[in-house]
């Protein structure tokens, strides 16, 4: 059941790039660039421990993501950090366990799949913080605090302007897994694909996912490329043209699939023309400004002011947002940048609420 909750103030612009991280299997080895010429940050008494899924902090997604709002942090405060990858499910309760034998400050996880490890660490260690990325806690817990997303209204946009450019009238998208944090995307995009027919009398097919029956195509994870290639490979068979991988690591190996038939992408979570090597296919990114609100946590910790009050982004608190066109500038027609910025105002102002069984 989902808890009560109030959103959050708004959150600050993204403060950084994604990382452009290296060697699978290990935490990235360089942090983000630091000016040589600014003073070094007073260092603080406190630790904050960071947590990934099964995708690893390559994925060029979410993991990634948080992995930068850690080092931001670090290099902000002069706090001490730490953190752990996950490379499979029966990794995550001990990897979380060792964060607390490490006398951390706050531990996030990162991803739905760590949410029973976190609830069951921070109600055995109630003197240490916990933070959840992408899910809820139990609310009885007052030491942690769940950072969730409501994507669906970034991915409506997304799919407005995926049915807008399409050349071939089929847009398609896949996930992960089927769970609410990945099929959230998938809902605002059908959405979004819909109102575009609705508004232009067209007829635009979605392939890849069915909204109405909450079913539709998925690679079984957040680390196998291959499937995701082949998953990619099938929705291109049925001519979309433009597609929405929403699977972290997975979604890289839609890139291969995508340039050789020179469709287009649309990347999630972080800009994928920053954090990927397919910046000259992707049309935009559905964002989650994961890196910030790990990074506002942080600094809620930092300064004694940590509270369990969920964080929910949305596109009123830029919690979530849609990316530059960047390479497809000029091949965005101005009046589908115009209608898409109406749109944005009219999911603000509460005009159109995107409804999806999967939000938080």
């Amino acid at each position: 059941m989902k808890r009560s909750f109030k959103t959050s103030g708004a959150l600050a612009a993204t403060a950084a790039a994604a990382l452009i991280l290296s060697a699978c299997g290990e935490a990235p080895d360089e942090a983000p660039e630091t000016d040589e010429s600014a003073p070094a940050a007073e260092e603080v008494d406190f630790k904050a421990c960071v947590v990934s899924d099964d995708g690893g902090w390559n994925d060029q997604s979410f993991n990634q993501s948080a992995y930068a709002g850690l080092m931001n942090a670090d290099e902000e405060f002069g706090i001490d950090h730490a953190e752990v990858e996950s490379h499979s499910e029966d990794q995550f309760g001990p990897n979380v366990d060792s964060m607390v034998q490490q006398n951390c400050d706050i531990i996030f996880g990162v991803g739905f799949l760590l949410a029973d490890a976190i609830s069951e660490a921070a109600a055995a260690n109630p003197e240490t913080t916990f933070a959840l990325i992408d899910e809820w806690v139990p609310e009885e817990l007052e030491n942690a605090k769940p950072l969730v997303f409501n994507t669906s209204e970034a991915a409506y946009l997304a799919g407005y302007v995926a049915a807008a450019v399409s050349e071939t009238g089929v847009v398609g998208t896949w996930g992960g897994l089927q769970i609410p944090s990945v099929t959230v995307f998938m809902d605002g995009f059908a959405d979004g694909v819909d109102r575009y027919n609705s508004d232009n009398d067209g007829d635009v097919e979605l392939v890849g996912w069915d909204k109405d029956a909450q079913s539709g195509s998925f690679s079984g994870g957040f680390q196998d490329q291959n499937a995701g290639r082949t998953l990619t490979e099938q929705l291109l068979a049925q001519d979309a043209d433009v597609i929405m991988p929403v699977a972290g690591a997975s979604g890289v190996g839609a890139g291969p699939a995508i340039e050789e038939a020179e469709a287009k992408m649309i990347w999630v979570d972080s800009d994928g023309y920053e954090s990927t090597e397919y910046g000259n296919i992707i049309l935009t990114s559905v964002l989650k400004q994961i890196t910030q609100a790990t990074f506002d946590t942080i600094e809620e910790g930092v300064n004694g002011n940590f509270t369990a009050e969920p964080y929910v982004g949305t596109l009123e608190n830029d919690g979530v947002g849609l990316a530059p066109f960047h390479d497809f500038e000029d091949e965005v027609p101005d009046e589908v940048k115009e209608k898409v910025e109406e749109l944005r105002e009219e999911i603000i102002s509460g005009e159109i609420v995107v409804e999806s069984v999967n939000a938080p």
